[in-house]
């Protein structure tokens, strides 16, 4: 299925604080609407909570690192968490892990396991680190609905990250480089083809490596204008090669090609 327009469109930094309020992720903010633009061209609103597992909000001007995927342990939420308690202590990083509300996904049996696996691990941490884990799970009543959530936490981020143990594309990564963000990720499967290291992201050879993340993720956030840099790059490059505009030029150059 494709991924809704919600997911992808563009969001005015008051729609973004204003929907991760409704969501509970941030504290009252802006007197902004929580709204987004539905694929027929009409309003739409964000107005479900999220089942979140945190000790508090994430507070304004917190620098925030946020993986989006499926619980699934190929994606090592838990090595996400170690991470954060071992390797990250600067008291102003947040890390959020969001997925789908393992109740509103049918095709996912070991999702709901997986979670409670990650919870348990956020449980096991020690205060501070608790206090700066948010686990985010977002309903899936309405698919677009849950697109301008996982928008919404993409924009708010200083770093996405993909800790993929294994990978098919990687769709998330193409996601949070349209939105400017850079990404660290795991050198594997599809992360590797989208990230070009030190250019539109970081690339940690091995997805293991607890230390390597940490210190790609600290570079990123103690500079900013690099930061920036390497997002706009990011951007560049999904215009460039991963636009279905473009991809459908290259199937006729293609056929062109053929034919002569």
């Amino acid at each position: 299925m494709a991924a809704p327009v919600s997911k992808n469109q563009e969001l005015e930094p008051g729609a973004v604080t204003a929907i991760l309020k409704e969501l509970g992720l941030v504290p009252d903010g802006l007197e902004a609407a929580p709204t987004f633009e539905r694929a027929d061209g009409t309003p739409g609103r964000v107005e479900r909570k999220a089942q979140i597992l945190q000790e508090e909000p994430v507070p304004d001007g917190a620098k925030v690192v946020a993986q989006v995927s499926r619980w699934d342990r190929l994606k090592d939420p838990l090595g996400l968490l170690e991470m954060l308690d071992d390797r990250l202590d600067d008291p102003a990083l947040h890390l959020v892990l969001a997925g789908p509300d393992t109740g509103g996904v049918s095709d996912d049996p070991e999702g709901a396991a997986v979670y409670e696996e990650v919870a348990g691990a956020w449980h096991a941490l020690g205060e501070e680190s608790r206090r700066r884990a948010h686990l985010v799970s977002l309903p899936m009543h309405d698919v677009e609905e849950n697109g301008a959530m996982v928008n919404a936490i993409q924009r708010r981020a200083d770093v996405v990250v993909q800790k993929s143990i294994a990978e098919g594309f990687g769709l998330t990564v193409a996601e949070a480089m349209w939105k400017r963000r850079p990404v660290v990720g795991s050198c594997v499967g599809g992360i590797q083809d989208q990230i070009v290291d030190g250019e539109t992201g970081c690339l940690v050879e091995d997805p293991r490596n607890l230390a390597g993340f940490a210190h790609a993720i600290e570079r990123l956030l103690a500079d900013p204008e690099r930061a920036r840099e390497m997002g706009e790059a990011g951007r560049q490059r999904v215009v460039d090669r991963y636009l279905a505009v473009e991809r459908l030029r290259e199937y006729v150059d293609l056929l062109a090609a053929l034919i002569s």
